[in-house]
């Protein structure tokens, strides 16, 4: 029974801060796309100070509301509540991963994304020596945005585990890969496989979001958290299903034959 108890908790930490990790390296890829552009358009200094700013509204925002989210919500509503807003995070990012690995959706492009807020930002220079507002604003709000979701996600996923200092370990070491790979690669990080990020993250934030809201409606889960795991598995044969799927009616739709293996890529 201990040995069962300590593969339990074992593979639920694991998942947690996997699914931890990669949303929020994710979302920093994105952050950091944007981030390199004001950089390399308008000037480092406007693109650091878009950065400090933003960081510091998410800490203040941090401040105010984790406490109370941690102390002071019943851990069952607060189950029952983020197992909802997982499940409507989970769903919209499994349901657009799926799409693009059927080939029905255009896959996420960060090379794209980075030429095209490089031309937005070239229009009109700003002058020497003078305050850069665009800049500034751009580089604030692509950290701020991106950032609010992975504070969203550290503060939801850690406070109903209780393992809140897990998942801020996790998401600061997403941070810091991503940064280090953008400061090595110094420009946008399109090799990064990011939609098959997005596919995994998607599993694991509506695997976790079924298992907590039947927690906080009380259904008795077959090896408590063990089922976490295997509700990423169901899910994952499930995504696999529709991709095929999908892709089969995709290529009758385009009059010719869906290729082998459809539906194992990742999105």
């Amino acid at each position: 029974m201990a040995l069962l108890a300590a593969t339990t908790t074992t593979s639920s930490v694991a998942v947690l801060a996997a699914a931890v990790f990669l949303a929020s390296a994710v979302e920093m890829v994105e952050a950091l796309t944007i981030v390199l552009a004001v950089g390399v358009t308008r000037g480092w200094r406007t693109a650091l100070e878009g950065v400090a700013a933003a960081l510091a509204a998410l800490a203040v925002l941090v401040a105010v509301f984790g406490p109370a989210l941690v102390h002071w919500v019943p851990l069952a509503v607060l189950r029952l509540v983020v197992g909802f807003l997982l499940l409507v995070f989970g769903l919209q990012w499994l349901r657009k991963a799926v799409l693009r690995a059927a080939g029905v959706k255009a896959r996420h492009d960060e090379d794209a994304i980075y030429s095209e807020q490089v031309a937005e930002l070239t229009e009109g220079a700003p002058v020497a020596g003078g305050r850069d507002a665009t800049g500034f604003v751009v580089a604030f709000k692509g950290v701020f945005l991106e950032g609010l979701e992975v504070v969203v996600i550290v503060l939801t996923l850690g406070s109903a585990s209780h393992r809140l200092g897990l998942a801020a370990i996790a998401a600061a070491a997403a941070v810091l890969v991503v940064v280090v790979a953008g400061l090595l690669v110094h420009r946008q990080l399109s090799g990064v496989p990011e939609n098959a990020m997005k596919m995994g993250v998607g599993l694991m934030l509506v695997s976790f979001g079924t298992f907590w809201v039947g927690e906080g409606v009380h259904v008795d889960w077959p090896g408590s958290d063990l089922a976490v795991p295997v509700l990423v598995a169901t899910y994952g044969l499930v995504a696999w299903v529709l991709t095929a799927a999908l892709r089969r009616a995709a290529a009758r739709a385009a009059g010719h034959p869906a290729p082998a293996g459809a539906g194992g890529r990742g999105a």
